[in-house]
């Protein structure tokens, strides 16, 4: 297992013609990014030296998938997360999300303190857990939701590297969950979703966003509680601009319980003079 030198392991180093340049720890990867549509700022010679690479000209390949380790560990915003390549180019984090990791801890920790107790996140679409442990270390009570068995134990293994006992697991598909949840009168106080373009759940279920995110946005308004705190929401899918997702929260929450509203682009970024690149979009509904 490969040790990170310094506590936020991820570093952009650079992007373009498709492209992008990363570091994890001491593992630098070249991986696909159609919106890297600029010239790279690096020599072919800093690119060709990366560890390892990623491409799906010919179907989904690794180039030198065996120079890198099994798994390895790195630390972001403060928390720590098992890594490992798969079939599909991923290793177990978004690290475009690492804004919303600190403001969820810090909202988290601020929310706890003003209500002397802990709140209640529900974390949708939650993949390798990254937001159930920012909120966690924040001192939420989370639950942590994601059709894929497989991922659900990845990030229970992360929990463990954090040293967190206070998420509840479940391998469900998310409307059979919340439709459930609602049936049961179950309330949280706020609730994360990442929600994908397309999914599909170990018993067959689909879920497609463009047709199913509205849904998924009531009955999340069914199950806050009398007194909800914040709704995040974020999506990687083509189209989904940050004004969509803020008009989506306007309409399913701002409309009957007021707050307000706002959104950005997530970004991976590294050191000062490497372009930002754009890696999704979020938007977030707050009470206070």
């Amino acid at each position: 297992m490969k040790t990170p030198p310094r506590d936020d392991a991820y570093e952009l180093l650079d992007s373009g013609r498709g492209r992008k340049l990363e570091r994890f720890g001491s593992v630098v990867l070249a991986r696909p990014c159609a919106q890297a549509v600029w010239t790279p700022s690096l020599s072919p010679e800093a690119w060709a030296a990366a560890d390892a690479s990623f491409d799906r000209e010919d179907g989904n390949r690794w180039q030198g998938r065996g120079r890198l380790p099994d798994h390895w560990t790195i630390r972001a915003e403060g928390i720590g997360f098992h890594l490992a390549t798969t079939d599909f180019g991923h290793l177990g984090i978004f690290p475009e999300q690492r804004a919303q990791w600190r403001w969820l801890r810090e909202t988290c920790r601020a929310e706890a303190a003003a209500r002397g107790a802990a709140p209640s996140v529900l974390n949708l679409f939650a993949y390798s857990g990254g937001s159930s442990l920012a909120a966690a270390l924040g001192g939420a009570l989370v639950t942590h939701l994601d059709a894929s068995r497989g991922m659900v134990d990845w990030a229970a293994e992360n929990a463990r590297l954090n040293s967190l006992d206070t998420i509840r697991w479940i391998v469900d598909d998310a409307h059979k969950f919340l439709r459930r949840e609602v049936r049961r009168g179950r309330k949280y106080d706020a609730v994360v979703l990442d929600p994908p373009t397309y999914g599909r759940g170990e018993g067959g279920e689909t879920y497609k966003l463009e047709r199913d995110l509205p849904e998924t946005l009531s009955l999340c308004r069914a199950l806050l509680s009398g007194e909800p705190a914040f709704v995040l929401l974020s999506a990687h899918t083509p189209g989904c601009t940050a004004q969509v997702l803020e008009n989506l929260l306007h309409q399913a929450l701002r409309a009957g319980l007021g707050g307000s509203v706002e959104s950005g682009e997530m970004l991976l970024e590294g050191a000062p003079g490497v372009l930002p690149l754009p890696s999704g979009t979020w938007a977030r509904w707050t009470a206070r």
